[in-house]
């Protein structure tokens, strides 16, 4: 029997069935694999018995495509895939993109903008009868209102927009098994309103015994004071032990949140990954080129979900949740033998990681019973005296996959928590890490050096980067090898001025550090720092921020970065006259740039005035495009040893 899930009438035949229990549609092309959640949410569903095809990136513009599994007998399940749909589309300057890595042959136009809203909208227009739930990033980012960066206003929840029957958040595997059990036992999906980690929509106020209540849509899309404070309830209640149900009124419906669905157990987690996935794309695509996704994950492992360092520009804290669990040694080590059966298998195990690859177990016990700390993070603005930083587990497994027969090198690749490292006083795994685990480049996310912006980040602040640096490079030159550290750099980032830009070049500069590409801040749903962004307020402290809006000055902030190379020169001249910096501009050690030749400065433009108040130039300069983050959620950068 083919091993992937039935994707047309032709494939239901072969397995004798006339119609399907579940029809999942996804935005992004078809991967059987666990690093894809339509594939595991699939997958899960057949476990439970339940007969499920998989309809991957229907023609939007045709009502057929939507036809060619036929009407299933309980529900429709729409993802509009791994990433939001218009980070996928657009770059951070609103640019269309031409590639799209979960599409045939990487190319862009399988999938419309908001593929969540357009596909429920034409399944509820053919099949009306016939319940549609929603889940996937893009849904669980956008529950409630929020803010829109493409529309730079904000929007109702994706619920309402979509005209789903009912929305689930999260990973959520546990909630579409019971989903799907009730649906099977002939409950209306109308009946389905006590499911945590589901939202859905009432007509009447609902009275739930603990339930809290945040600003309509209608108010939060006039008064940014209410948004920011509704964000901070809804970011706050998100913990599977104390979180409460949120009520957020839109129009003359309520949008109810049920409390988030506790995390999968290690015992789940492993039976998750135990499922028989073909873990590659179906062969359909072999004719267009394949899927390109599949090389960052085919090869890589994930060892574990959740991340207690929860950044304030990630939206990991939001999905998956701040409480990190994970896979046993045993189901990790299976995974890993598969893979040296694999023919496509090299003998290198690409990635042992996950969201942090250096979470291993929660960052203390306490949070277990209790949940995670309401209004304080794990790691900064300092560590917690009671965070347990534990490597063992990690070298442990770490060891037994190098031991493996047919395994050449173990890399970590998805990034490792540098503050967390420092803070275990057993310095084995760091010394392993460089020693074996390492592949001539580890990638690190000190994102800043400018205190204020790192707070605004929720990062640690860059003394404690450079204690790991100095040291990784300290054994590095023990075990007699040339590596190099590849920081991740964001520019524009709110609560960065120009003059905190100028700051990082300076220290880039003084360290050697060359990165070949830079993050632009790309304000997403779902996170802390969209709230910053839209509002002008630290949503978790009420302070003011500070926002970098202007095209020009965004661009002056993303140049400084990469000060070195030619083509920024008289960009860079530009923000360091603004900044009040003139004394970098010239020949010396400490300078960042030469001067522009004479007969170039007489035909500079006068600068003007922008809305921060800072002088800017009156030639609008474009944002270089950056690529979308990889299935692992991670950026791609350069970068060159610092002294």
């Amino acid at each position: 029997m083919n091993p992937f899930l039935p994707v047309s009438k032709k494939d239901m035949k072969e397995r004798g069935w006339e119609q399907l229990d579940f029809v999942l549609v996804s935005a992004d092309a078809y991967v059987d694999h666990p690093s894809f959640g339509a594939a595991i949410i699939a997958r899960v569903l057949e476990s439970q018995g339940f007969r499920v095809g998989i309809l991957a990136q229907p023609d939007w513009r045709r009502q057929e495509s939507f036809l060619a599994l036929g009407k299933p007998r309980l529900a429709f399940m729409v993802s509009g895939g791994n990433i939001d749909s218009m980070v996928a589309h657009y770059t951070v300057a609103k640019r269309r993109r031409s590639e799209d890595e979960y599409s045939p042959g990487g190319k862009a136009g399988y999938r419309p903008d908001r593929p969540t809203i357009v596909y429920t909208q034409q399944l509820k227009g053919l099949f009306p009868d016939v319940p549609v739930i929603i889940g996937g990033l893009e849904a669980s980012l956008r529950r409630f209102a929020h803010y829109d960066y493409w529309d730079d206003a904000v929007r109702p929840s994706v619920l309402v927009d979509a005209g789903a029957d009912l929305l689930s958040y999260g990973m959520g595997e546990n909630q579409t098994i019971q989903i799907a059990r009730r649906l099977a036992a002939g409950e209306p999906v109308s009946a389905l309103t006590d499911i945590r980690g589901t939202c859905y929509l009432s007509d009447i106020a609902p009275a739930i015994p603990g339930a809290v209540s945040c600003a309509s849509f209608e108010k939060v899309a006039q008064d940014k004071a209410a948004y920011a404070r509704a964000f901070k309830i809804q970011y706050e209640e998100h913990d599977a032990v104390y979180g409460k149900a949120i009520i957020q009124k839109h129009g003359e419906r309520y949008l109810v949140q049920n409390p988030p669905m506790p995390p999968l157990t290690q015992q789940e987690l492993d039976w998750v990954w135990s499922l028989p996935f073909a873990r590659y794309y179906h062969p359909s695509y072999e004719a267009k080129g394949g899927i390109p996704a599949i090389r960052e994950v085919e090869f890589s492992i994930m060892h574990n979900r959740g991340c207690f360092g929860a950044c304030n520009f990630c939206s990991i804290a939001t999905h998956q949740g701040r409480q990190v669990t994970c896979r046993s040694e045993k189901s990790v080590l299976a995974e890993a033998e598969a893979m040296t059966k694999n023919p496509r298998f090299k003998g290198y195990i690409h990635d042992v990681g996950g969201p942090t690859a250096n979470f291993r177990n929660p960052s203390c016990t306490r949070q277990l019973q209790h949940g995670l700390c309401r209004g304080r993070k794990c790691l900064v603005p300092s560590p917690c005296k009671n965070l347990e930083a534990d490597h063992s587990e990690y070298l442990a497994l770490l060891r037994r996959l190098r031991a493996l027969p047919g395994v050449k090198r173990v890399f970590i690749r998805s990034g490792i928590r540098f503050d967390y490292l420092l803070e275990d006083k057993d310095e084995s795994f760091f010394r392993e890490l460089v020693e074996h685990h390492t592949s001539g480049q580890l990638k690190v996310a000190p994102e800043h050096c400018a205190a204020a912006v790192l707070d605004r980040m929720g990062k640690p602040h860059i003394e404690t980067f450079n204690r790991f640096a100095k040291r990784f490079y300290q054994l590095t030159e023990q075990v007699g090898k040339e590596q190099y550290l590849i920081p991740y750099l964001m520019s524009s980032h709110p609560g960065s001025t120009l003059q905190d830009a100028v700051q990082l070049a300076v220290y880039l500069k003084k360290n050697r550090i060359r990165p070949e590409q830079v993050q632009d801040f790309y304000p997403t749903p779902g996170t802390v720092s969209t709230c910053m962004f839209y509002t002008g307020v630290d949503p978790l402290s009420g302070k003011p921020v500070f926002v970098p809006r202007e095209p020009e000055e965004k661009a002056m902030q993303r140049a400084l970065l990469q000060y070195y190379r030619p083509e920024m020169r008289s960009q860079v001249i530009r923000a360091l006259r603004l900044a009040g910096r003139s004394d970098l501009i010239g020949t010396g050690p400490d300078c960042l740039v030469p001067p522009e030749p004479a007969s170039h400065n007489s035909g500079r433009q006068k600068a003007r005035t922008s809305r921060s108040g800072q002088k800017r130039p009156g030639r609008a300069v474009s944002d270089r495009k950056e690529r979308p983050k990889t299935p692992n959620g991670k950026r791609k950068t350069g970068g060159r040893k610092p002294k």
